[in-house]
């Protein structure tokens, strides 16, 4: 009897896909954890507010406007950085180890359902501290996300209206708009944003690409750029940048009707996003030459320029609501995990998400307002946090889950040594990447903090 029900508790556990997947038996810790720290939305038959019914393609949606607004509109002058041979190499090989690295976070939300942020990951690493280590790290990181689409909004409408007011002014009217977008509070009614948001990238870049077609501003291609380690490795961390949505995976896996369909919404996100990076990036840079700006959509012609940024906006706003959301819902179930206020429409649940959505996104404002300078507060993003979020932590997750089986067979070791090298990866792009971006917010003369001046 014993043999036979071991083997129906063995069929009923999830499933992966045939890339190496992990043992997805619970560890000892999971089986004598609450009931609320294996989901932390619990049982919602009953619930007001019910979380976990994205489909699969809902969550696709969602990844792919998190993550492709901002990191698209920097890679036309990372390639002008690096030159078009390297910069397409990196940008590839970075886009397929994403992939990678996104795949391995699908096997550990299945492994250890519990997950439903990196902080809640790095508890099952280490323990307490690893929670409030890497909860600090990933809260830090949204909102640091989050004020980069403050400050493209800015960008944006000092572009349309020729710096028609103060650069702060329109700081504080995205914020405003913002926040108002980020009141609802699953991310089943925020998925329909992300379809606008989608089509307003692809238009807003069809139309960059076509002006600068014609235009023509450039002075052509470099193919192998001579340049040095400062310029080179800052260009490389805007590349990173785009890749960089994977602080959100558990967020939005949480949030699936079955996580096990994740692999399906990254498959969607990643052919989207290197497509569109791949094919953006080139026509951009093929004709706007060592002239490109970033973002992007600013080497037009003034008036390209101002049609494509008004596109544009929806993607802006809603790419940083996204992330402002994950960063909300971890506050939220924060405070109330192991209680069934999340699931209630009364007056302390609604007004405990109004607040934690209003106190952030100001937060946000101040460092928009701080460090005005685009690229220069891309590069302290990835250096800080992308580096691991993206690519470092996601080799700390294979080597944990296959703990003890390292080198058990030859693909086994291969897979070993190649999360070994992503950790590589992560920590390179951190150190060095530090270094970049901290010299380059320093030399900026133009990074005025809080200043009125026009940042388009």
């Amino acid at each position: 009897m014993s043999t036979q029900a071991e083997d129906m508790e063995a069929s009923s556990r999830p499933k992966s896909i045939d890339l190496d997947p992990v043992d997805l038996e619970s560890d000892e810790k999971s089986n004598i954890a609450p009931a609320y720290k294996q989901d932390a939305f619990g049982n919602e038959e009953f619930a007001e507010v019910k979380y976990k019914v994205l489909k699969w393609w809902q969550c696709g949606c969602l990844m792919v406007a998190e993550t492709v607004s901002l990191g698209v509109l920097s890679l036309p002058a990372a390639i002008a950085g690096l030159g078009f041979v390297p910069a397409l190499i990196i940008l590839v090989g970075l886009g397929l180890l994403a992939t990678y690295t996104g795949y391995v976070m699908g096997q550990m939300k299945l492994r250890y359902p519990q997950i439903t942020t990196m902080a809640d990951a790095g508890e099952v690493l280490a323990g307490k501290w690893g929670r409030e280590f890497l909860g600090a790290c990933y809260i830090i990181f949204l909102i640091f996300i989050m004020s980069s689409h403050l400050l493209t909004f800015t960008v944006a409408m000092n572009t349309i209206t020729d710096h028609g007011t103060c650069s702060i002014v329109f700081g504080i009217m995205g914020m405003i708009i913002s926040f108002f977008c980020s009141l609802p509070r699953t991310l089943v009614n925020m998925s329909w944003l992300s379809l606008v948001s989608f089509a307003s990238i692809i238009i807003a870049v069809l139309v960059g690409m076509i002006g600068v077609g014609i235009e023509k501003p450039g002075s052509g291609v470099v193919a192998v750029l001579d340049t040095d380690l400062y310029h080179g490795f800052s260009a490389v961390c805007n590349i990173v940048f785009a890749f960089c949505g994977h602080a959100a995976f558990f967020g939005l896996m949480a949030e699936l009707k079955d996580p096990r369909d994740f692999t399906k919404s990254l498959c969607l996100l990643q052919g989207f996003d290197i497509s569109l990076y791949l094919v953006a990036s080139v026509v951009i840079y093929r004709y706007a030459g060592d002239g490109v700006t970033s973002p992007a959509l600013g080497s037009a012609s003034p008036v390209v320029a101002k049609v494509a940024y008004g596109l544009a906006l929806p993607t802006i706003i809603i790419a940083g609501v996204i992330n402002g959301h994950v960063a909300f819902k971890y506050v939220y179930v924060r405070i109330f995990r192991g209680t069934d206020r999340m699931h209630k429409r009364d007056w302390v649940a609604v007004s405990s998400w109004v607040g934690i959505a209003l106190s952030l996104w100001i937060i946000a404002w101040i460092i928009s307002s701080a460090i005005p300078v685009f690229s220069d507060l891309l590069s302290l993003i990835t250096a800080l946090f992308a580096s691991w979020f993206t690519f470092g932590l996601s080799g700390m997750f294979w080597l944990f889950m296959n703990w003890g089986k390292w080198f058990s067979s030859p693909r086994k070791i291969a897979l070993t040594v190649l999360n070994i090298i992503i950790i590589g990866i992560g920590a390179a792009l951190c150190g060095l990447g530090l270094w970049v971006s901290s010299k380059a917010i320093h030399d900026n003369s133009s990074s005025a903090s809080f200043s009125c001046a026009n940042n388009a």
